[in-house]
Protein backbone atom coordinates (compact mmCIF):
# COMPACT_ATOMS: atom_id res chain seq x y z
CA UNK A 1 0.00 0.00 0.00
CA UNK A 2 1.30 3.46 -0.93
CA UNK A 3 2.33 5.20 2.35
CA UNK A 4 1.60 8.59 0.79
CA UNK A 5 -2.08 7.67 0.81
CA UNK A 6 -1.99 6.90 4.54
CA UNK A 7 -3.34 10.00 6.23
CA UNK A 8 -5.62 10.96 9.09
CA UNK A 9 -8.07 13.84 8.94
CA UNK A 10 -7.41 16.48 11.59
CA UNK A 11 -10.17 18.32 13.43
CA UNK A 12 -9.72 21.35 11.14
CA UNK A 13 -10.28 19.28 8.00
CA UNK A 14 -6.64 19.08 6.90
CA UNK A 15 -4.80 15.78 6.55
CA UNK A 16 -1.67 14.50 8.31
CA UNK A 17 0.43 11.60 6.96
CA UNK A 18 0.52 8.96 9.69
CA UNK A 19 4.24 8.27 9.35
CA UNK A 20 6.77 11.06 9.79
CA UNK A 21 10.52 11.40 9.43
CA UNK A 22 12.19 13.29 12.29
CA UNK A 23 15.11 15.54 11.38
CA UNK A 24 16.89 15.75 14.74
CA UNK A 25 20.54 14.68 14.78
CA UNK A 26 23.19 15.00 17.53
CA UNK A 27 25.58 17.96 17.34
CA UNK A 28 28.46 15.73 16.25
CA UNK A 29 26.58 14.80 13.06
CA UNK A 30 27.49 17.22 10.22
CA UNK A 31 24.52 19.34 9.17
CA UNK A 32 25.07 18.25 5.57
CA UNK A 33 24.11 14.74 6.62
CA UNK A 34 20.74 16.03 7.82
CA UNK A 35 20.05 17.11 4.26
CA UNK A 36 21.17 13.80 2.77
CA UNK A 37 19.18 11.73 5.28
CA UNK A 38 16.04 13.78 4.65
CA UNK A 39 16.42 13.53 0.87
CA UNK A 40 16.84 9.77 1.18
CA UNK A 41 13.75 9.55 3.38
CA UNK A 42 11.76 11.30 0.68
CA UNK A 43 13.18 9.01 -2.00
CA UNK A 44 11.98 5.90 -0.17
CA UNK A 45 8.50 7.29 0.40
CA UNK A 46 8.26 9.63 3.38
CA UNK A 47 6.25 12.80 2.74
CA UNK A 48 5.77 13.96 6.38
CA UNK A 49 8.92 15.83 7.48
CA UNK A 50 9.06 16.74 11.16
CA UNK A 51 11.39 19.60 12.10
CA UNK A 52 11.97 22.14 14.86
CA UNK A 53 13.94 25.32 15.51
CA UNK A 54 15.62 23.48 18.39
CA UNK A 55 17.24 21.03 15.97
CA UNK A 56 19.14 23.83 14.20
CA UNK A 57 18.81 21.99 10.88
CA UNK A 58 16.13 24.04 9.12
CA UNK A 59 18.33 25.55 6.42
CA UNK A 60 19.83 22.16 5.52
CA UNK A 61 16.48 20.38 5.57
CA UNK A 62 14.92 23.16 3.51
CA UNK A 63 17.41 22.78 0.66
CA UNK A 64 15.52 20.98 -2.12
CA UNK A 65 13.50 19.04 0.46
CA UNK A 66 10.36 21.07 -0.17
CA UNK A 67 10.87 21.54 -3.90
CA UNK A 68 7.25 20.48 -4.42
CA UNK A 69 4.20 20.75 -2.21
CA UNK A 70 3.99 16.96 -2.15
CA UNK A 71 6.02 17.28 1.05
CA UNK A 72 4.15 17.76 4.31
CA UNK A 73 6.06 19.85 6.83
CA UNK A 74 5.76 20.31 10.59
CA UNK A 75 7.57 23.02 12.55
CA UNK A 76 7.89 23.68 16.28
CA UNK A 77 7.82 26.95 18.20
CA UNK A 78 10.71 26.75 20.65
CA UNK A 79 10.34 27.64 24.34
CA UNK A 80 12.28 30.93 24.07
CA UNK A 81 9.61 32.31 21.71
CA UNK A 82 6.43 31.75 23.72
CA UNK A 83 5.77 35.45 24.34
CA UNK A 84 2.90 36.30 21.97
CA UNK A 85 4.82 39.05 20.17
CA UNK A 86 7.63 36.60 19.34
CA UNK A 87 5.48 33.85 17.83
CA UNK A 88 4.89 35.10 14.28
CA UNK A 89 8.48 36.38 13.81
CA UNK A 90 9.78 32.96 14.93
CA UNK A 91 7.54 31.18 12.42
CA UNK A 92 8.50 33.59 9.65
CA UNK A 93 12.20 32.97 10.36
CA UNK A 94 11.65 29.22 10.15
CA UNK A 95 9.77 29.62 6.87
CA UNK A 96 12.65 31.64 5.45
CA UNK A 97 15.13 28.95 6.50
CA UNK A 98 12.94 26.22 5.02
CA UNK A 99 12.30 28.24 1.84
CA UNK A 100 8.54 27.89 2.30
CA UNK A 101 5.54 30.21 2.26
CA UNK A 102 3.77 28.14 4.91
CA UNK A 103 4.06 24.93 6.92
CA UNK A 104 1.33 22.32 7.14
CA UNK A 105 1.51 22.19 10.93
CA UNK A 106 3.05 24.46 13.57
CA UNK A 107 3.11 23.36 17.19
CA UNK A 108 4.19 24.70 20.58
CA UNK A 109 7.24 22.57 21.41
CA UNK A 110 6.86 22.77 25.22
CA UNK A 111 4.23 24.25 27.54
CA UNK A 112 6.96 25.90 29.63
CA UNK A 113 8.65 29.16 28.56
CA UNK A 114 12.37 29.94 28.72
CA UNK A 115 14.03 33.36 28.76
CA UNK A 116 13.92 34.92 25.27
CA UNK A 117 17.23 35.42 23.48
CA UNK A 118 19.76 33.75 21.24
CA UNK A 119 20.48 30.88 23.62
CA UNK A 120 18.31 27.82 23.07
CA UNK A 121 18.78 26.75 26.69
CA UNK A 122 19.56 29.95 28.63
CA UNK A 123 21.33 29.31 31.93
CA UNK A 124 22.43 31.48 34.84
CA UNK A 125 25.94 31.58 36.34
CA UNK A 126 25.16 28.41 38.30
CA UNK A 127 24.11 26.49 35.20
CA UNK A 128 20.41 26.57 36.08
CA UNK A 129 17.90 26.99 33.26
CA UNK A 130 16.37 30.50 33.21
CA UNK A 131 12.58 30.33 32.92
CA UNK A 132 10.16 32.94 31.62
CA UNK A 133 6.63 33.71 32.79
CA UNK A 134 4.23 33.28 29.89
CA UNK A 135 0.66 32.02 29.83
CA UNK A 136 0.66 29.50 26.97
CA UNK A 137 -3.00 30.35 26.34
CA UNK A 138 -1.75 33.73 25.10
CA UNK A 139 0.84 31.91 22.99
CA UNK A 140 -1.99 29.86 21.54
CA UNK A 141 -3.87 33.00 20.54
CA UNK A 142 -0.75 34.11 18.62
CA UNK A 143 -0.68 30.74 16.83
CA UNK A 144 -4.32 31.20 15.86
CA UNK A 145 -3.34 34.49 14.23
CA UNK A 146 -0.55 32.71 12.31
CA UNK A 147 -3.11 30.24 10.98
CA UNK A 148 -5.42 33.08 9.95
CA UNK A 149 -2.47 34.78 8.22
CA UNK A 150 -1.87 31.66 6.12
CA UNK A 151 1.56 30.94 7.59
CA UNK A 152 0.46 27.49 8.75
CA UNK A 153 -2.48 25.30 7.79
CA UNK A 154 -2.91 23.67 11.20
CA UNK A 155 -1.78 24.37 14.74
CA UNK A 156 -1.12 22.02 17.64
CA UNK A 157 0.97 21.38 20.73
CA UNK A 158 3.72 19.09 21.96
CA UNK A 159 4.59 17.68 25.38
CA UNK A 160 1.29 18.82 26.92
CA UNK A 161 -0.45 16.77 29.60
CA UNK A 162 -4.25 16.52 29.69
CA UNK A 163 -4.61 19.34 32.25
CA UNK A 164 -2.62 21.68 30.01
CA UNK A 165 -4.68 20.65 27.01
CA UNK A 166 -7.85 21.35 28.99
CA UNK A 167 -6.63 24.89 29.71
CA UNK A 168 -6.54 25.59 25.98
CA UNK A 169 -9.77 23.73 25.22
CA UNK A 170 -11.60 25.65 27.96
CA UNK A 171 -10.05 29.01 27.14
CA UNK A 172 -12.64 31.77 26.61
CA UNK A 173 -12.73 32.88 23.01
CA UNK A 174 -10.99 29.76 21.64
CA UNK A 175 -11.01 29.97 17.84
CA UNK A 176 -9.16 26.78 16.91
CA UNK A 177 -8.49 23.82 19.15
CA UNK A 178 -5.20 21.91 18.82
CA UNK A 179 -5.24 19.36 16.02
CA UNK A 180 -2.56 17.25 17.71
CA UNK A 181 -0.41 16.69 20.76
CA UNK A 182 3.05 15.32 20.00
CA UNK A 183 4.53 13.43 22.96
CA UNK A 184 7.02 10.70 23.80
CA UNK A 185 5.11 7.48 23.25
CA UNK A 186 6.34 3.90 22.81
CA UNK A 187 5.63 0.44 24.28
CA UNK A 188 7.55 1.27 27.48
CA UNK A 189 5.56 4.53 27.87
CA UNK A 190 2.32 4.00 26.01
CA UNK A 191 0.46 7.10 27.28
CA UNK A 192 -2.85 5.20 27.29
CA UNK A 193 -4.73 7.72 29.47
CA UNK A 194 -3.49 10.69 27.46
CA UNK A 195 -4.33 8.86 24.24
CA UNK A 196 -7.90 8.28 25.44
CA UNK A 197 -8.24 11.95 26.43
CA UNK A 198 -6.97 13.11 23.05
CA UNK A 199 -9.31 10.76 21.20
CA UNK A 200 -12.28 12.02 23.22
CA UNK A 201 -11.46 15.59 22.14
CA UNK A 202 -10.70 14.80 18.48
CA UNK A 203 -7.00 15.55 18.97
CA UNK A 204 -4.47 13.30 17.26
CA UNK A 205 -1.75 12.00 19.55
CA UNK A 206 1.49 12.04 17.55
CA UNK A 207 4.09 9.66 18.97
CA UNK A 208 7.71 10.72 19.01
CA UNK A 209 10.48 8.38 20.15
CA UNK A 210 8.21 5.62 18.86
CA UNK A 211 11.25 3.33 18.57
CA UNK A 212 12.60 4.25 21.99
CA UNK A 213 15.35 6.80 21.47
CA UNK A 214 18.87 7.44 20.38
CA UNK A 215 21.36 7.08 23.24
CA UNK A 216 21.97 10.81 23.62
CA UNK A 217 23.97 11.80 26.69
CA UNK A 218 22.33 14.71 28.48
CA UNK A 219 18.96 14.18 26.82
CA UNK A 220 18.22 10.53 27.54
CA UNK A 221 18.45 8.32 30.62
CA UNK A 222 21.17 5.93 29.47
CA UNK A 223 20.35 3.49 32.27
CA UNK A 224 17.03 2.57 30.68
CA UNK A 225 16.82 -0.63 28.63
CA UNK A 226 16.87 -0.44 24.83
CA UNK A 227 13.30 -0.83 23.60
CA UNK A 228 14.16 -2.58 20.35
CA UNK A 229 16.05 -5.28 22.25
CA UNK A 230 12.94 -6.30 24.19
CA UNK A 231 12.34 -10.07 23.91
CA UNK A 232 8.56 -9.65 23.54
CA UNK A 233 9.01 -7.39 20.52
CA UNK A 234 11.62 -9.79 19.14
CA UNK A 235 9.23 -12.73 19.42
CA UNK A 236 6.36 -10.89 17.74
CA UNK A 237 8.70 -9.63 15.03
CA UNK A 238 9.91 -13.17 14.33
CA UNK A 239 6.34 -14.43 14.06
CA UNK A 240 5.46 -11.77 11.48
CA UNK A 241 8.86 -11.91 9.73
CA UNK A 242 9.43 -8.26 10.54
CA UNK A 243 11.82 -6.29 12.75
CA UNK A 244 11.23 -5.01 16.26
CA UNK A 245 11.21 -1.45 14.88
CA UNK A 246 8.40 -2.24 12.45
CA UNK A 247 6.41 -3.96 15.20
CA UNK A 248 6.78 -0.89 17.46
CA UNK A 249 5.51 1.37 14.68
CA UNK A 250 2.66 -0.92 13.67
CA UNK A 251 1.60 -1.01 17.34
CA UNK A 252 1.24 2.78 17.37
CA UNK A 253 -0.75 2.81 14.15
CA UNK A 254 -3.19 0.21 15.41
CA UNK A 255 -3.68 2.30 18.54
CA UNK A 256 -5.24 5.28 16.94
CA UNK A 257 18.53 5.09 10.50
CA UNK A 258 15.44 2.50 9.92
CA UNK A 259 13.97 4.54 7.07
CA UNK A 260 13.00 1.75 4.65
CA UNK A 261 11.71 -0.49 7.45
CA UNK A 262 9.32 2.21 8.61
CA UNK A 263 7.44 2.06 5.31
CA UNK A 264 6.60 -1.61 5.75
CA UNK A 265 4.26 -0.96 8.67
CA UNK A 266 1.19 -1.02 6.43
CA UNK A 267 1.78 -4.52 5.02
CA UNK A 268 0.43 -6.55 7.95
CA UNK A 269 -1.63 -6.30 11.14
CA UNK A 270 -0.85 -7.30 14.68
CA UNK A 271 -3.27 -9.73 16.30
CA UNK A 272 -5.30 -8.91 19.40
CA UNK A 273 -2.91 -11.14 21.36
CA UNK A 274 0.09 -9.25 19.95
CA UNK A 275 -1.42 -5.92 20.95
CA UNK A 276 -2.15 -7.15 24.48
CA UNK A 277 1.41 -8.46 24.83
CA UNK A 278 2.86 -5.09 23.76
CA UNK A 279 0.44 -3.22 26.02
CA UNK A 280 1.89 -5.32 28.83
CA UNK A 281 5.34 -3.84 28.22
CA UNK A 282 4.27 -0.44 29.54
CA UNK A 283 6.48 0.76 32.41
CA UNK A 284 5.49 4.46 32.38
CA UNK A 285 9.16 4.98 31.57
CA UNK A 286 10.35 8.13 29.83
CA UNK A 287 13.59 8.06 27.90
CA UNK A 288 13.92 11.82 27.54
CA UNK A 289 15.04 14.05 30.38
CA UNK A 290 13.92 17.62 31.01
CA UNK A 291 16.64 20.22 30.19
Amino acid sequence: MDPKSQCLELNDGHLIPVLGFGTYAPEEVPKSEALEATKYAIEVGFCHIDGAHLYQKEEQVGQKTYSTRQRWGCGCLWATFLRPELVQPALEKSLKNLQLDYVDLYIIHFPVALKPGDELLPRDENGKIIMDTVDFCHTWEALEKCKDAGLTKSIGVSNFNHQQLERILNKPGLKYKPVCNQVECHPYFNQSKLLDFCKSNDIVLVANAALGSQRLKGWVNLNHPVLLEDPVLHAIAKKHKQTSAVIALRYQLQRGKRIKENLQVFDFELTTEDMKAIDGLNRNMRYYLAP
